[in-house]
């Protein structure tokens, strides 16, 4: 079984493919790829900028085309227009790919602090549905432990820059150049009471935004949330009176379709004075793209943020957090392949084991006068010196397992130690060939 990954991002697919993708739920899409005859293993990775299953599997071609089939059902599409804007990546480099996820490499705001809960909380939700098992696990863990490395010992997220800061940012530049008031004086609507909402809260806070209402469907949460920060919280169908008081609103409820359209801005704004800027954090989004025709409105949105200069990170810092994921994925794949091998290790440990036991039998049929202190030293000496002699081949077996010519020491431990061809042709024969990129 080897890993594979097959995803849309920010960078490989529009933003209307990524807003299907992310109505579909996560679990939903694990379950639809464990139902692949070719896959043991599954785990959804969905963010506000990509959607990524992640598989061992045992076929490499016929995965990809089951993997991408299940992404085309959950966005609603057939799976030749899906296709051509996902990315593939198998074994070392589906491997590497996660670990730059989880380093905050391949976020659309780069060393952002949230995609290590994200997929802390994917391997959770995979764990208990039972589609995780060892191996994911192992690699996600991997990937984890990557990634606080490289919030530890870089730069990469000193700034504390996330899809949050960076929208506000972009929002208050927008705001101040059609004459509206600075954060202090700014009145803020924050529409959703999730996670995301949470930090959207939480930022308004640090900026100094005095004046800050929590709306949501769930209106103890957003109650809740509201108490936290010392702010208000209203319920949803007070939306639009909610608008016409604002100068910023931020969107991220992860509703399915838009909660607010053109005509819905158009009548708030016939009704209000002063511009009216609209963050929508969403995936799907929350408001029409349409509202930014809206005079007097301006609408932030994911695609915008990409572009921000807060969402590229110092180059020193990029080369220090991927020479971390270099390292780790080292470490990874030669733990990994070391248990590989324990099998063969069993075997030549069980041989040793056996020769010593028939060797003691022999000699004490040929010298039965022994006392049994003079059998404790000689058993004591025969088996000190055979676990001497195995400890160099054991050492190097773990070495030359990872080795991609791995077929040659299999057939050297089947010659030296007349192992099963079976076992060591198991354990240590290479996997299928990965594909290159332009074959993915």
């Amino acid at each position: 079984m080897t890993l594979l990954v097959v995803g849309a991002n920010h960078t490989s697919a529009p933003l209307d493919l990524l807003e299907a993708l992310a109505a579909a739920s996560p679990r939903d899409l694990a379950a639809g790829a464990l139902a692949s005859p070719h896959v043991a293993e599954s785990l959804v990775v969905s963010t506000c900028n990509r959607v990524e299953i992640y598989a061992e599997v045992d076929r490499f071609h016929a995965a990809v085309d089951d993997l991408a089939a299940v992404l085309a059902k959950g966005a609603g599409r057939p799976s030749p227009d899906v296709m051509p804007l996902c990315y593939v990546h198998y074994d070392e480099r589906a491997a590497q790919h996660l670990f730059e996820v989880g380093a905050g490499l391949n976020s659309m705001v780069v060393g952002e602090q949230q995609i290590l809960g994200q997929i802390r909380a994917a391997l959770s939700q995979a764990q208990e549905s039972g589609t995780a098992g060892r191996e994911l696990n192992e690699v996600a863990q991997a990937a984890l432990r990557t990634g606080k490395r490289v919030r530890t010992e870089t730069g990469l997220d000193r700034a504390g820059a996330n899809v949050v800061t960076v929208a506000y940012a972009d929002a208050f530049e927008r705001l101040a150049s059609c004459g509206g008031p600075a954060p202090e004086a700014a009145r803020l609507v924050v529409i959703g009471a999730g996670a995301l909402s949470g930090l959207a809260v939480a930022h308004a806070a640090r900026l100094g935004v005095g004046d800050v209402t929590v709306t949501s469907r769930t209106t103890d949460s957003a109650a809740r949330l509201a108490d936290s920060y010392d702010a208000r919280s209203a319920p949803l169908r007070e939306l639009p009176h909610l608008l016409r008081a604002a100068d910023m609103a931020v969107f991220c409820t992860g509703a399915v379709g838009t909660i607010v359209d053109r005509g819905d801005v158009e009548a708030v704004m016939s009704d209000r004075d002063g511009p009216l800027v609209l963050v929508d954090l969403a995936l799907p989004h929350d408001t029409d793209p349409a509202c930014s025709a809206v005079p007097g409105v301006e609408r932030v949105d994911l695609v915008a943020l990409a572009e921000r200069p807060e969402a590229h990170a110092d180059r020193s810092d990029s080369v220090a957090a991927a020479q971390i994921v270099t390292d780790e994925l080292r470490d990874y794949f030669a733990v990994r392949a070391a248990r590989a091998v324990e099998p063969v290790l069993v075997s030549l440990r069980g041989r040793a084991t056996a020769v010593v036991d028939a060797e003691l039998e022999r000699l004490r049929e040929r010298l039965p006068g022994l006392s049994a202190e003079d059998w404790a030293t000689i058993e004591q000496g025969l088996r000190r010196t055979v676990n001497t002699l195995m400890h160099t081949p054991t050492v190097r077996i773990k070495q030359l397992a990872a080795d991609p010519d791995g077929q040659r020491y299999a057939d050297a431990l089947n010659s030296l130690f007349d192992l099963s061809v079976d076992l060591v042709d198991s354990v240590i024969t290479p996997r299928e060939p990965q594909a290159t990129e332009e074959e993915s």
